[in-house]
């Protein structure tokens, strides 16, 4: 008698033995229970690290002061200036390479002949996979200078860093729009267009619309990336020492995630534990722009 799986007549469905699926099952569940165990154990190592700095410096000291000197006596840790340099370069970084993705997507999806796409993509997938520090160092080398020419200033600045950032979403925005576009079924399009609808309007009012999920997921992952930036921001950013209150794109900033990475090598006691806690209004950003990527969301699917 043979061991070879059984197929259904007309079915291309193979049934493997029942302790396959039991053991494939365990799997499953094993890594499910290893990535919640991930997030959880960051979560504790976060808040248990975080909130006693936040306690002993005070949450409006912490969040709305803006002077940030562990050195002097008394020291002082408000993160108010890195809070709005992290908001204000992560705004320019959407404001820069959103519209670029989207409409990159779009082209990639609608319009792209054959021949250019097959070299378009490939070149997309290659920005991914291009290292922070190699970005920073063409941030560096080509928009510090780029942007000191043009603009004035020492060219280290918030305006570098966005643009700079608004290149590292790219990959992100324009794959994940690209394969929403492809998501949607083609009768739209077509009804569109047998409906007496140029392709511009059937593709900008039927098409991205009913992409309206995906494209808004390829937002937020690209708000997160460029929030949680960390080596290309510092190289390119600026990092006075004196915290200054960022409010003109030419100056330079320190984000959130710059300072921890500039202080934490020698950081002890409770200047440690402010870094951490840097790190908890980090997460906390990063869980509010979820939540209310779901509430759009929830509410566009209505």
């Amino acid at each position: 008698m043979s061991n070879a799986p059984e197929f259904e007549k007309g079915s291309v469905r193979a049934y493997a033995p029942r302790s396959v699926e039991q053991l494939m099952r365990i799997v499953f569940l094993i890594s499910a229970l290893a990535a919640i165990l991930s997030v959880g154990l960051i979560c504790v190592f976060l808040f248990a690290g975080g909130l006693p700095g936040i306690g002993k410096i005070g949450v409006r000291e912490f969040l709305l002061g803006t002077d940030w000197s562990p050195v002097n006596v008394p020291p002082s840790y408000g993160i108010l200036p890195m809070i709005l340099g992290s908001l204000y370069v992560t705004a320019g970084a959407i404001i820069i390479g959103v519209p670029i993705g989207i409409f990159t997507a779009v082209f990639m999806a609608e319009i792209c002949p054959k021949p250019i796409y097959g070299f378009l993509k490939p070149a997309v997938d290659l920005l991914a996979g291009i290292p922070s520090v190699v970005y920073g160092f063409f941030g560096m080398v080509v928009l510090v200078p780029l942007v000191r020419n043009w603009f004035g200033g020492n060219g280290s600045s918030m305006l570098t860093a966005s643009i700079l950032l608004g290149i590292m979403i790219l990959p992100t925005v324009i794959g994940i729009t690209e394969s929403s576009i492809r998501a949607v079924p083609r009768e739209l399009y077509e009804g569109s267009i047998a409906l007496g609808a140029s392709r511009e309007r059937s593709i900008f009012g039927v098409i991205l619309p009913a992409a309206k999920s995906g494209i808004m997921a390829a937002v937020v992952l690209g708000i997160g990336r460029a929030i949680g930036e960390t080596m290309a921001v510092k190289m390119v950013a600026g990092n006075q020492a004196i915290m200054r209150m960022p409010n003109e794109f030419l100056r330079g900033v320190r984000t959130l995630t710059a300072n921890v990475v500039m202080e934490m090598g020698y950081a002890e006691g409770l200047h440690r534990d402010a870094l951490i806690a840097t790190g908890v209004v980090l997460f906390v950003f990063i869980l509010i722009i979820n939540l209310l990527f779901s509430i759009l969301n929830g509410r566009g699917d209505k």
